[in-house]
C-alpha cells in the first residue's frame, strides 16, 4: 500500500533540490490536480513562486523569469487542456535557448482513456519542442526513489542548462488524495538532501576544457587518500593507448586501484584489479566500508556486484561524462564534469601524491588470491569461465574481440586475466541485446587489421543467423567462439529458472539448430571442440586463417551454475586466509 505521505514528501524533495540548484522561480495556475505540486513548491520558501490566471500567460511568465535571471523557471500546471496553452512559449523557449522545466500534472494511468474528466494525452505532449521528457512516477517513497527524485531535479535542471538551452518536460500523474496529510510526517535521514545545502548532483560544463575540471577534482582526489577508479565501456576515439595510459598513470601517481570493464580500454598493467567482480561477490562489506572516493568514467559496468557497491557506497561519487550523457541509474552521482577523461587524468596525474600505500596493495593482493583461486578452480577442463579466461590470455595485443551481451560479457568481466595492455573488447551494450551480434562481427573484421574473434551463446547466434551470408559475400577473416549450452544459459541463474511450467519454452527457449548443418549451409569451417587444449588449437588456427572459422563449444547449463557458486565461494576462502 502507498502512504498517503510518500508522494508528497518526494515532491517535497523535488523541490527541495530546485531551490539547492537555484532555480529562478515557480509559475502556477489555478487547477485541482496539481495540488500536490502547489503545496510542495510553496512549502518551505526556498524560491518566489508566482500565480497566473491562465496557463498562457503563466508559460510568458516564466519565460520572462528566465530570461532576465539566465537560470531555469519553473512552471507548474493541472492536468488537461491546461498543459497545452504552454506550448506557445515553449516553441519559444526551445527556439530562443531558455532554461524552463515544464511540469504538468496528469491523471493516473487508470484514469486515461476511459472518459475521466480533464484527461488528454500528454506523453511528450511537446514533441522535439523539449530537450527531454520524464512520466514521473511518486507514488512509493524509500531510500532509491528518494535520491531518484533529486537527481531527477538536478538532471532536469542541468539539461536546461546545457550547451544547448532550453525547456525539459516532466508530467506527474497524481492519485487521490490530492492534498498531503496534516501535519505531514518528518522526513528520514534518507530523505535529507546533500550537506551544506548543495544540490544531490552538480554539473560543471566546462566545455571540454581539462583544466576546469582538474580544478574541481584536485580536492576531491587531495582529501580522498583511498579511492578507486571506475572504467566503464568507452566507445570509438575516446578509447585507445592514450586513454589508457592516462587511467595508468593517475593510478601510479593517486595509489587508486582502477576497477576496469573491459569494454572500457583501460584494463591492463599492476594497478587494474581485474577480478573486481569476484572480490565484490566475496566480500562486499570489507572493501566497502573503505574507499572515500569514486571516480568514474564511461557507461555502468557490466558487473551488478560493482553497481551494487557503488550504489552502497557513502563515497563521493565523481563521473568525467565528455558526452554529457546521465550515467547514473542509482542516483549516487555527487558531480559531473563534461570533460575528455584521458585529458583529465593526465594532468591530474601531475597533482597528486600517494596518500596510503597499503590501500592499493591491499586490493592488489586480494587480486593476486582471487586469481589463484579461479586458476585452481578451473584447472584444464574445458569450461564457459575457462574459455574467457582463455581467450584473455592467449589473444593477441592487435586483436579484437566482440562479445555477446547476456553470460558471454559477463564471464568476460569476471574471468579475464590482467594483461600488460589492454585488449580491444566490443560489444553491443548501448542497448544490452544479442540483436545483430554476428552482423557487427563482421563490421568489425571488415574495418580491423588485426584478427576479430566473436564470443557468443547458441541463442545469440540464432538470433542473427541471416548475418552469416557475409562469410562467403565478404569473406573477412572472423573467428566464431560459440558456446552451445542448449539455451540462454544466464537465466539458470535466476529465480524464473524454478517455474518449470513454463521456463524451458518461453524463457530457456534452447533452439535445437543443428551448428553442423549451419556451417555446411554458410560456408564455415567448423572446428569441433572438446577439451581446453583443443580450444587453444582451435582459436590459434583461427587466428591465423581465412575465411570464417566456427569453434563449436558444448557446455553443460547446470555444471555451469555450480562452477560459478563454487568459483565464489574459493575467492570467498582465498580472501579470510
Amino acid at each position: 500500500m502507498t502512504n498517503d505521505n510518500d508522494s508528497h514528501l518526494l515532491l517535497r524533495a523535488f523541490c527541495d533540490e530546485l531551490a539547492r540548484c537555484g532555480v529562478a522561480g515557480a509559475v502556477t495556475s489555478p487547477g485541482s490536480r496539481s495540488t500536490p505540486l502547489v503545496a510542495a513548491l510553496t512549502a518551505d520558501g526556498g524560491f518566489p513562486v508566482y500565480s497566473q490566471i491562465d496557463e498562457r500567460s503563466a508559460a510568458f511568465f516564466a519565460l520572462g523569469l528566465a530570461k532576465a535571471t539566465g537560470r531555469p523557471a519553473v512552471l507548474a500546471c493541472t492536468s488537461g487542456t491546461a498543459a497545452a496553452n504552454y506550448l506557445p512559449a515553449v516553441i519559444e523557449a526551445y527556439e530562443a535557448r531558455v532554461p524552463l522545466i515544464i511540469c504538468t500534472s496528469d491523471r493516473p494511468p487508470e484514469l486515461r482513456d476511459v472518459g475521466a474528466g480533464q484527461t488528454i494525452d500528454q506523453i511528450k505532449l511537446y514533441g522535439d519542442n523539449v530537450l527531454s521528457f520524464t512520466e514521473v512516477g511518486v507514488d512509493q517513497l524509500n531510500a532509491r526513489t528518494s535520491r531518484w527524485i533529486r537527481s531527477l531535479a538536478c538532471r532536469a535542471i542541468w539539461t536546461s542548462l546545457g550547451q544547448r538551452r532550453g525547456p525539459v518536460h516532466l508530467n506527474f500523474p497524481f492519485r487521490e488524495p490530492l492534498l498531503p496529510p496534516s501535519p505531514l510526517s518528518e522526513p528520514t535521514p534518507f530523505e535529507v538532501g546533500r550537506d551544506d545545502g548543495r544540490p544531490w548532483t552538480a554539473r560543471v560544463d566546462s566545455f571540454g576544457d581539462a583544466v576546469v575540471a582538474v580544478d574541481m577534482l584536485a580536492p576531491i582526489v587531495a582529501a580522498a587518500p583511498k579511492g578507486v577508479i571506475v572504467a566503464g565501456r568507452v566507445e570509438g576515439a575516446l578509447n585507445g593507448p592514450r586513454l589508457a595510459a592516462a587511467v595508468a598513470a593517475f593510478s601510479a601517481a593517486s595509489g587508486w586501484p582502477v576497477l576496469a570493464d573491459p569494454l572500457s580500454g583501460a584494463r591492463a598493467g599492476v594497478h587494474s584489479i581485474a577480478h573486481y567482480d569476484a572480490l565484490l561477490r566475496a566480500a562486499p562489506l570489507a572493501l566497502s566500508a573503505q574507499p572515500t572516493a569514486v571516480l568514474r568514467f564511461g557507461d555502468m559496468p557490466t558487473s551488478k556486484p560493482l553497481r551494487t557497491w557503488l550504489e552502497a557506497l557513502g563515497a563521493v561519487q565523481v563521473v568525467i561524462d565528455p558526452e554529457m550523457v546521465w550515467q547514473d541509474p542509482a542516483a549516487g552521482v555527487d558531480l559531473s564534469l563534461n570533460a575528455q577523461p584521458a585529458a583529465v587524468l593526465k594532468l591530474l596525474a601531475a597533482k597528486c601524491t600517494i596518500g596510503d600505500p597499503s590501500w592499493a596493495a591491499g586490493w592488489q593482493q586480494a587480486d593476486a588470491f582471487a586469481n589463484e583461486a579461479i586458476d585452481e578452480v578451473l584447472g584444464n577442463a574445458l569450461t564457459e569461465p575457462a574459455i574467457s579466461r582463455q581467450l584473455g590470455g592467449q589473444l593477441p595485443d592487435d586483436a579484437t574481440l566482440v562479445v555477446a551481451s547476456s553470460m558471454p560479457i559477463r564471464d568476460v568481466e569476471s574471468f579475464f586475466p590482467n594483461r600488460s595492455r589492454p585488449l580491444r573488447v566490443l560489444a553491443n551494450r548501448g542497448a544490452n541485446g544479442i540483436d545483430g551480434t554476428i552482423a557487427t562481427s563482421y563490421g568489425v573484421a571488415a574495418a580491423s587489421d588485426g584478427p576479430t574473434v566473436l564470443l557468443i551463446g547458441d541463442v545469440a547466434f540464432a538470433h542473427d543467423i541471416g548475418s552469416l551470408l557475409s562469410a562467403r559475400r565478404l569473406a573477412a577473416p572472423l573467428t566464431i567462439v560459440l558456446i552451445d549450452n542448449a539455451g540462454g544459459g544466464i537465466f539458470d541463474f535466476l529465480e524464473v529458472s524454478e517455474h518449470e511450467r513454463f521456463y524451458e519454452q518461453h524463457v530457456l527457449t534452447p533452439t535445437g539448430l543443428d551448428v553442423a548443418g549451419t556451417a555446411t549451409a554458410f560456408g564455415l569451417h567448423l572446428l569441433e571442440v572438446t577439451t581446453l587444449d583443443e580450444f587453444a588449437a582451435a582459436l590459434a588456427y583461427g587466428l591465423n586463417s581465412d575465411g570464417t572459422q566456427l569453434l563449436h563449444v558444448r557446455t553443460d547449463r547446470a555444471l555451469n551454475v555450480a562452477l560459478h557458486a563454487e568459483l565464489w565461494t574459493a575467492v570467498a576462502a582465498a580472501l579470510a586466509r
